[in-house]
This record gives structure tokens, sequence and C-alpha cells, in this order.
């Protein structure tokens, strides 16, 4: 297993996978141009766990708040010195095996390294799993919720 930073033919293949994965959500189509656009150009950095040449499990941390998850949401991420950890996703078969973990020191590595010292993480109040690992994590620190596609998402956050 490797872990990275995402490359451009890595985010395709996630957004591809997750494109075939919602067929019903036209959202994933724009959130792809959106994530590779923003990485480009430094605005997000997206990590990736691959197996052999597939990515199986990434994490993005947004750094901008030109980046539509935290556009208007200062709270969130200032473009300075708070971003947001997003898009954590891994396939079913590599649950549990300490991935998201690995991904999500890196992420806070990199992070640091470009001159953030707050992270922020969002997580849907009825996924009390994810909420479970993330203040597991750290993410103690309630920042604020929004309803979002009508499920409440809370956000919580913590100093690197």
């Amino acid at each position: 297993m490797e872990y990275r930073k995402a490359t451009i033919e890595d985010l395709k293949k996630i957004w591809d996978k997750d494109i075939l994965d919602n067929p019903n959500d036209s959202n994933y189509e724009r959130w792809k141009h959106q994530y590779i656009q923003n990485n480009l150009l430094g605005k997000c950095a997206t990590f990736v766990a691959v197996d052999n040449t597939m990515p199986i499990a990434q994490i993005t941390v947004l750094f901008s708040t030109d980046c539509s998850a935290v556009s208007g949401r200062p709270m969130l991420c200032d473009g300075k010195i708070r971003a947001n950890m997003n898009a954590f996703r891994i396939d079913k078969k590599y649950e549990g095996q300490g991935h998201i973990s690995k991904l999500v020191k890196m992420a806070e590595q990199y992070a640091k390294s470009q001159g953030i010292t707050y992270l922020t993480i969002g997580s849907e109040a009825k996924e009390s799993r994810n909420l479970a690992i993330y203040l597991h994590f750290g993410y103690t620190e309630f920042i604020t919720s929004f309803i979002e596609d009508d499920d409440l998402i809370l956000f919580y956050g913590k100093r690197i």
C-alpha cells in the first residue's frame, strides 16, 4: 500500500469511480471538475492510499475559501491558518485497516507545513461511526452545524 499526495491520474480514477457508484447524482461530475482544478491550483490537496495502481481511500484538505464546500464559512476555512478536511472515502473492503488514520496524519502534517494551525472536519449527525472516528483523531472542539440536503452536518476542529 502506498500513501501519497494524489496525482491528477489518481484524482481522475477516484472521481470516475465515485461517478459510477452514484449514477443518479449529477453533483459528482461537477465535483470531479472542481476537485481536480482546485488541486491543480493549490486550493486543496488530496491524499490517497493506493493498492497497486488503484486509489482505495482519499482525504482532501481545503485551503481556499474558493472551494465550494467552505465558501462563505470562515469558521471552517479562512484561507490563511484554518483549513477543512473533506471528502473522506474508502472502499468497503479496506475499512478498519488503518488506511484513513495514515491519511489523516499525512494530511495534518501537510497542512501544518503549509502554515495551517487549525483543521476542521464535518460529519453527518446520523453517521455516528464517522463522528466517533473523528473524535478519536482529536477533532473534539464543536464549531458549528449546518443543514445540507436535509442532513444535519456537525463540524469539529482541532489545533495542529
